[in-house]
């Protein structure tokens, strides 16, 4: 007599990768705050969105789609259309 075992281990999550890392200089690139600077900070907990400290300081939640990286994210900035920075 013939005995088949199956070994059952669960599947992990592959790991996210981001085209970002922490600190990365970004910039809207999309969406209706096109042109803020920023930095990236992490992925959200839905890995197609990401938050960013914008240059005024405060964290903003955008879609992932929306960012570039940015060489202009250094002091000196200009103000980004619609007033936010």
């Amino acid at each position: 007599m013939q005995t088949n075992l199956t070994i059952v281990r669960p599947i992990e999550p592959s790991p996210v990768t981001a085209p970002f890392r922490e600190g990365d200089e970004v910039v809207l690139a999309s969406g209706t705050h096109q042109g803020t600077l920023g930095i990236f900070l992490r992925l959200k907990s839905d890995v197609n969105w990401a938050d960013i400290q914008e240059r005024n300081g405060e964290i903003w939640s955008h879609p992932l789609v929306w960012l570039a990286h940015s060489n202009a994210a250094t002091p000196g900035f200009l103000k980004a259309p619609g007033g936010r920075v």
